[in-house]
């Protein structure tokens, strides 16, 4: 059940975003896509969820091609994509978008459960479930968000830029989160973060992108670890 990326170019009209990258991320990896504004990062995960299209290359998640067929099709072999912007539906309640995270679910008692899975995950969540999306704080809306996505019960997590816009001390618990995610639900995650350092503590391993190519892969300790990865990319 890996993620395989191969050679995978994709083009914004004239502008090459994504250059021939290939990386492979494992069952029950959390693998983090760090790099600058504009190296492709976002461009990466719309691409693998079904949102734009590639040029040329494959990507597959366990035997699925994430190249062909659209974004409903990747739910239903276990893909959910969190978009940056906190990406929920402000007119609908708190548990009325977790509810539309399972929408395509048959089995509601299976459903009901991954929904108090994610209460339990969330607490926040549970105490707020009868509010509006629209009246959450920036944190809460991050959590909704990725609440909704784990209520597909997928098995492959693409992750963008979930610390955007928030305060550390909510940044520091929406990672712990997301790591306690990986463990308690056995999920494989890719994380695209600006905040580089941040990403990097909670993952297994990185894979650094320059204008939309792989400049680095390697376990997440050693890349941290890396002066050259420290003083580009890490600030120190």
């Amino acid at each position: 059940m890996s993620l395989e990326i191969k050679d995978l170019t994709v083009d914004h009209g004239a502008i090459r975003a994504i250059d021939s990258v290939s990386f492979t991320v494992k069952p029950g990896e959390l693998a983090a896509v760090i790099g600058a504004n504009g190296a492709g990062k976002s461009t990466l995960l719309r691409t693998l969820s079904g949102l734009k299209s590639a040029t040329s290359g494959s990507a597959s998640w366990s035997g699925h091609d994430l190249l062909r067929g659209k974004a409903e099709t990747h739910v239903r072999h276990g893909v959910s994509h969190v978009s940056e912007g906190k990406s929920v539906v402000s007119e609908l309640s708190v548990e009325e978008n977790l509810d539309l995270g399972a929408l395509w679910r048959r089995n509601r008692k299976a459903a009901q459960a991954t929904k108090a899975e994610v209460l339990q995950l969330f607490p926040r969540l549970e105490e707020r479930l009868t509010q509006r999306a629209d009246t959450l704080s920036g944190g809460e809306r991050q959590m909704l968000a990725i609440g909704r996505a784990l209520m597909s019960r997928p098995q492959l997590l693409l992750l963008d830029e979930p610390s955007l816009g928030l305060a550390p001390l909510v940044v520091e618990q929406i990672f712990q989160t997301i790591r306690d995610i990986v463990a308690q639900m056995n999920l494989t995650v890719v994380l695209v973060e600006q905040n580089a350092m941040g990403a990097l503590k909670i993952a297994d391993t990185g894979i650094v992108l320059n204008l939309g190519r792989v400049a680095i892969t390697g376990s997440a300790s050693d890349l941290i670890a890396d002066p050259a990865v420290r003083a580009a990319y890490l600030g120190y």
